[in-house]
């Protein structure tokens, strides 16, 4: 299974949950595209996905060039918080850098309260 995700704008924030799993550069790519799709049609900078159900699978180089792909397409006023598994917080970490060494304003937490506190600038 891909990855699926549902989506819903609330106070001004795009709220994705994902699920399934990467199975390739050209998915997570597809993916990322689509969710600034739905920034700019909703008029939102602000992005909470929650992707504790999504397996992430790529290999570090894809890994890499998926980072350089968002951080080359993701609004610089935008700020982007992703909760994921702890299982794959290695790999989550390693994109931060890639996008955030990019000037992209994207963390990665843990749980949905520290993301949230920390997407509304707190």
């Amino acid at each position: 299974m891909a990855i699926q995700y549902t989506a819903e704008v609330e106070d001004e924030i795009l709220f994705v949950t994902a699920r399934g799993f990467d199975e390739n550069l050209e998915d997570v790519q597809n993916y990322g595209m689509n969710i600034i799709g739905l920034c700019k049609q909703c008029g939102v900078a602000r992005v909470l996905c929650d992707e504790t159900a999504l397996e992430y699978r790529l290999g570090t180089l894809d890994t890499y060039e998926a980072g350089k792909y968002m951080s080359e397409n993701v609004p610089i006023l935008a700020k982007v918080a992703i909760v994921c598994n702890p299982k794959f917080f290695y790999e989550a970490e390693f994109f931060e850098d890639v996008v955030v060494n990019r000037d992209l304003t994207l963390r990665f937490f843990s749980d949905i309260d520290t993301a949230m506190h920390w997407l509304r600038g707190a």
